[in-house]
């Protein structure tokens, strides 16, 4: 089991910027894992944002929504234990509950699981993130 804890949420106004933070800790065994940044607005399907594998020496790829490549990106701090997800350039429809969550993972890149989040095991409780126009 990973325990998940997200900060850095809040308001900005449209064209600003504001960092995430998923502190993990635990793990699943032998296997590593993928960190993955979701985010769900009210109505709407939760969509995947960002991922990227905890063990970079064995999967440096990173995955990114088309919706946010160029604005957002996503990176780790090892020593932490801690996903970063920046955030450029907000806009309005990017208001949203933003979750970090976690799924074990072998040889696979993580970048192909990006948009399946039920295969997820772990979440966060989220973060609050809302842009004004």
């Amino acid at each position: 089991q990973v325990r998940l804890l997200e900060s850095g949420g809040g308001s900005v106004q449209s064209g600003g910027s504001l960092r995430l933070s998923c502190a993990h800790s635990g793990g699943y065994g032998y296997s590593g894992y993928c960190v993955a940044w979701f985010r769900q607005a009210p109505g709407k399907k939760r969509e995947g944002v960002g991922i990227i594998n905890k063990d970079t020496d064995k999967d440096s790829t990173i995955g990114l929504a088309d919706s946010v490549k160029g604005r957002f990106s996503i990176s780790q701090d090892n020593a932490k234990n801690i996903v970063y997800l920046q955030m450029n350039s907000l806009k309005p429809e990017d208001t949203a509950m933003y979750y970090c969550a976690t799924v074990p993972i072998a040889d696979d890149p993580c970048s192909g699981l990006l948009h399946l989040d039920f295969l997820f095991n772990d979440w966060g409780q989220g973060t609050q993130v809302t842009v004004s126009s």
